[in-house]
């Protein structure tokens, strides 16, 4: 690897911000490794939809932790910090790790470290599943208030998941959830020097990027991608069922809404998503640097180039 001074490139962004191009084009510049950020790019059923690099993508530069777990997995942020752990292991010394992507936890996790979280066993995760069964998400979270009313209040109540992983602790353990959210465990870089950016593209040229990108995958095969996930009937609080286009296009195959309906739904909460991801990174990491993508690679250039501190 070249000696760059630096353990490790963070390239954050709002989806299709041009994250996967500067990821590649880092990678063969400093001899480096993509590495995943991403928490809907970790399945393997969804490459297209995801917006996953494609296999002559991931042939320009090594790729990890991509489409690597399976759609009936719940992965969460305390299995990709181990997964994470271990390429850092693999690549030390030789290579130079770029973690790439759009979910924040991941990369909170990672510098800042994760909080002493309980495991909850399977057979709990299936009962509060059961129970949460016909539940529009305002109850459930109203059946949060009444059993953990201080984590409650901290949550959206159309934020079903994160209402959903609440009850699990709750039921599992007998505490808030927000209990458990002092004590940390160092994250794998929490003490190495890296370079943080936060790709800030306009916010009209950001909408028509993910319209476009929505209408090429379609052209791609998003909906046969999705309708062979469809039949797996897999549980749909599962994050993959979840991911962004998903729920229109499942509705769409259901013969519930016409298609241009469903790609509106995609390229929506898409755009939403995105209006969140510049919300949450810039409260919850606000040390990072916010550039404009098209000066993205010049900025890690001009930062590996800077005179190092004594």
């Amino acid at each position: 690897m070249s000696d760059v001074g630096i353990g490790a490139v963070l390239i954050a962004g709002p989806t299709a911000s041009g994250k996967s191009a500067l990821g590649i084009r880092l990678a063969q510049a400093l001899d480096g490794v993509v590495v995943n950020a991403d928490s809907m790019q970790v399945y393997r059923d969804l490459r297209i939809i995801t917006a996953r690099p494609t296999p002559e993508e991931e042939a320009e530069a090594p790729h990890r932790l991509y489409g690597h777990v399976d759609a009936a997995v719940n992965y969460s942020v305390g299995r990709y910090v181990a997964d994470a752990i271990g390429i850092l292991r693999e690549i030390r010394g030789r290579k130079l790790p770029i973690f790439v992507g759009g979910t924040g936890l991941y990369f909170k996790a990672l510098t800042e470290g994760l909080s002493d979280m309980p495991p909850v066993p399977e057979e709990v995760r299936e009962r509060v599943r059961r129970e949460s069964e016909g539940l529009e998400t305002p109850a459930l979270h109203r059946l949060l208030s009444e059993r953990d009313p201080e984590t409650a209040r901290t949550l959206r109540p159309s934020d079903r998941l994160r209402v959903q992983r609440a009850l699990e602790v709750f039921v599992a353990t007998g505490r808030p959830l927000l209990s458990f959210h002092g004590a940390r465990e160092p994250g794998p870089l929490a003490s190495l020097p890296v370079i943080k950016l936060f790709l800030a593209p306009e916010r009209e040229e950001l909408r028509r990027r993910i319209n476009r990108r929505f209408l090429t995958m379609m052209e791609q095969g998003a909906l046969e991608e999705v309708r062979t996930l469809g039949e797996r009937k897999l549980d749909p609080m599962l994050p993959a069922m979840r991911a962004h286009g998903v729920p229109g296009l499942l509705a769409h195959l259901r013969g519930e809404i016409p298609l241009d309906e469903a790609i509106a739904k995609g390229q929506g909460d898409t755009r939403r998503y995105a209006k969140r991801q510049f919300t949450w990174f810039r409260h919850q990491l606000p040390d990072w640097d916010w550039v404009a993508p098209e000066q993205g690679y010049d900025a890690v250039m001009a930062r590996l180039n800077a005179p190092r501190r004594p």
